[in-house]
């Protein structure tokens, strides 16, 4: 087998491709590295990933990369884009800078033999040593900064969480963070789909061992999956069923611990980057992470558009040029001076910049919608009389609206819902949709993180995890313990706190805002959705690849239910929403 490191100059750098990086087993993993051609010692910026260091972004995503450049020229200019990678740096447009960029693959990924167990300890113990092994390089200054989207993103909170000696800075761009809670168990519901159909579409073609059957790297003509060819048998044990592992693991137990961020003990300086349409993978985790780590200099950035987008285009670029050159390279350019917060402000057809000083913003005025079963209508005052509405699971659910806005309203923030509700089984999932509708009755929807066309926010609960830990939750952010299963009694009524992930929209006046209750996914009729993506299997209908519809679950003789929701008098049902004054 050729896993010889090859050592070229091209486009203005010196590339190292194949560098061995020993682990304290005996596995080597392989890593690409970008440097300027002048002999020194300059600041790392490093990712460790499953998505192959040698396949071409253009090749490997090729709807994302169209509607990207044609949307965003500023993303291709500058760069022979030879070397754009999914989801991490663009080295034609870092080296230059004075940056050396690492881009390792992750272990049983790429050029890098062993087996595949996602966000594991073990894959955390493997970044860690990956940033102290660059550290020490004749190439490198000793300081390192971990960069890049999702993937590369989610795994920094739990390798901070070790704290690397060298790691001095860390940028989170769309990344989920507690592993439980953003990634595989909304609100206690298995959310599988999209992690099995990554499998699939992402992951596998990309495995160490797939050899000649893969890609070829068009710069280096190496195999972007490793000069050995493995039997799919093989293939397949040298991956962790994780559906599996999650449906053995219901509740929150040491095996989400292990994969998910000890926030007490990140110290680095961090920017943490996400998407108001991430809903279902990407924003929660964001906001957590800036608000929950120990780190004294910390920044939050909210956008919009694509997931992919904001992290390529110069608006994003810049920004983390900025930080990085502050923290890794001493530059005075005026980042400390930054507002802690950045939000884009999503209004139905713009987004604007807006600076804030914390999160949740301090002068939010936390709002109540009660809901009005009688009338399903969202009113700023509980209803006198109780009343209810029943609706079956598995149906389109039950809307409530407000009366039309009679001024421009700015929801901006995390949303908590207050649900008071019977199930004719012993248990009951809860999907929670804010919405948006013109005066004419039309939905206002979104360019999601991946879905074209999304609702304002989502939440979920199951209702036997409704128990809370009361020192984490807050009235605007119920937080489950998810530590024991407490079934319902049939018919009778629970109160229930659902949280809804953070939004943003600035709702105009004639406008209405609406709730719908489920018991499953939200998705529009088919005809409705946009296609799909190269790279996602499921049709886009409103919840993007997110859903939640595994059978060993959600068994139909529990979750095939009907749902009675109260509100009025003693059992006022509402909406918490945090609107934020003109």
């Amino acid at each position: 087998m050729d896993m010889r490191e090859q050592s070229v100059v091209a486009d203005n750098m010196k590339i190292d491709r194949d560098v061995p990086i020993p682990m304290d087993d005996e596995i080597v993993l392989r890593a690409d590295v970008y440097r300027p051609v002048e002999t020194g010692r300059y600041p790392v910026i490093l990712t460790y990933g499953p998505y192959g260091k040698g396949m071409p972004f253009q090749v490997g995503y090729k709807d994302q990369w169209r509607i990207m450049t044609t949307q965003h020229p500023d993303v291709t200019a500058g760069s022979t884009n030879k070397y754009q990678n999914w989801e991490v740096v663009d080295p034609e447009k870092w080296v230059p800078h004075g940056y050396v960029c690492v881009r390792v693959d992750s272990r049983g990924a790429g050029r890098s033999p062993g087996r595949i167990d996602i966000f594991s300890p073990r894959e955390t113990r493997d970044l860690y040593d990956c940033i102290e092994w660059a550290a020490v390089q004749p190439w490198s200054d000793g300081k390192v900064g971990i960069n890049g989207i999702s993937y590369y993103a989610m795994n920094q909170w739990h390798v901070a969480s070790l704290q690397p000696p060298h790691l001095v800075a860390m940028c989170a761009w769309e990344g989920a963070a507690d592993f439980y809670r953003d990634i595989v168990r909304h609100g206690g519901i298995a959310s599988l789909t999209f992690w099995e159909n990554w499998y699939r579409t992402q992951v596998v073609h990309l495995e160490h061992g797939y050899g000649a059957r893969g890609f070829t790297d068009p710069n280096s003509g190496l195999l972007v999956s490793g000069p050995e060819t493995l039997t799919e048998e093989e293939l397949a044990q040298n991956r962790v069923d994780l559906s599996g592992q999650v449906l053995a693991h219901p509740l929150d137990d040491e095996f989400y611990r292990g994969r998910s961020p000890d926030w007490s003990k990140i110290t680095a300086p961090l920017f943490s980057a996400a998407n108001w349409g991430g809903q279902g993978l990407h924003p929660r985790g964001n906001f957590e992470g800036f608000m929950e780590p120990a780190s004294a200099q910390k920044w939050l950035e909210v956008h919009g558009l694509e997931h992919w987008t904001h992290f390529y285009t110069d608006y994003g670029r810049e920004l983390q040029l900025r930080f990085f050159d502050y923290f890794l390279k001493g530059v005075d350019n005026g980042w400390d001076r930054q507002p802690p917060v950045q939000l884009q402000i999503r209004h139905v057809d713009k987004f604007v910049e807006r600076h804030e000083q914390e999160w949740p913003i301090a002068r939010t005025q936390w709002t109540k919608f009660y809901l009005d079963p009688a009338r399903r209508m969202l009113h700023s005052e509980t209803p006198a009389d109780e009343a209810s509405i029943s609706y079956r699971a598995m149906s389109d659910g039950v809307t409530f609206v407000t009366a039309p806005l009679t001024g421009e309203t700015e929801i901006t923030g995390p949303v908590a819902l207050k649900l008071f509700l019977a199930s004719s089984t012993l248990d009951a999932d809860i999907f929670a949709v804010l919405r948006v509708f013109d005066p004419n009755g039309n939905e206002v929807d979104f360019q999601g993180a991946l879905d074209p066309r999304t609702p304002i926010g989502n939440g979920w609960l199951r209702a036997s995890h409704r128990k809370l830990d009361p020192e984490l939750s807050r009235d605007y952010r119920p937080f489950h313990a998810h530590d024991e299963y407490q079934p319902l009694v049939r018919g009778e009524v629970y109160e229930l706190d659902v949280e809804i992930w953070p939004t943003c929209i600035v709702v105009p006046v004639g406008y209405r805002i609406a709730l719908t209750l489920l018991g499953k996914d939200f998705e529009r009729p088919l005809g409705q959705g946009s296609g799909s993506l190269g790279t996602v299997i499921n049709p886009m209908r409103g919840s993007g690849p997110f859903l939640h519809d595994n059978p060993q679950d959600r068994p139909m003789e529990i979750f095939d239910n009907e749902h009675t929701v109260y509100g009025g008098g003693v059992r006022g049902s509402y909406l918490l929403l945090p609107i934020i004054p003109a």
